[in-house]
């Protein structure tokens, strides 16, 4: 791994957060490796998935401490990017109707440069082939 910042996936956070049997030590591992090298960085979209497991915002603000995860908006650039993305996803037989949060994340990482730590990477893959992924 390099020293860009990374763009953590709200997948490795709830892999955390929930203890998921299968996935939370190869996401403690990754999000460790990344944390020893590089800014751990989160958006709002990222924030707002987190945020329906918890009752009350200082809960999520003590899981998501601000000395770990730096935050950072979505570029406007990134927003129209996702929805590029969301015209291709609809054109390829995609049924959602508004685009969706991997788009913004994806988009986000995109412009911004970032490496993206996730275990979905077949929808970024597809999506935004460019795109430095930290996988299984």
């Amino acid at each position: 791994m390099n020293t860009t910042d990374v763009l953590v996936d709200s997948n490795i956070l709830l892999d955390l957060l929930e203890e998921d049997p299968y996935w939370f030590e190869w996401s403690s591992t990754q999000l460790q490796k990344a944390a020893d090298r590089c800014t751990l960085i989160i958006n709002p979209i990222i924030y707002a998935e987190i945020s329906v497991g918890f009752h009350r915002i200082e809960e999520l603000e003590e899981a998501l401490p601000l000395d770990y995860f730096q935050r950072r908006p979505i570029p406007w650039e990134a927003a129209f990017l996702a929805g590029k993305c969301f015209i291709r996803y609809r054109k390829f037989g995609g049924t959602k109707r508004s685009p969706l949060p991997d788009f913004f994340i994806g988009a986000h990482a995109a412009i911004s440069g970032l490496t993206l730590l996730t275990r979905d990477a077949a929808r970024y893959r597809t999506y935004f082939p460019s795109l430095k992924l930290i996988t299984p």
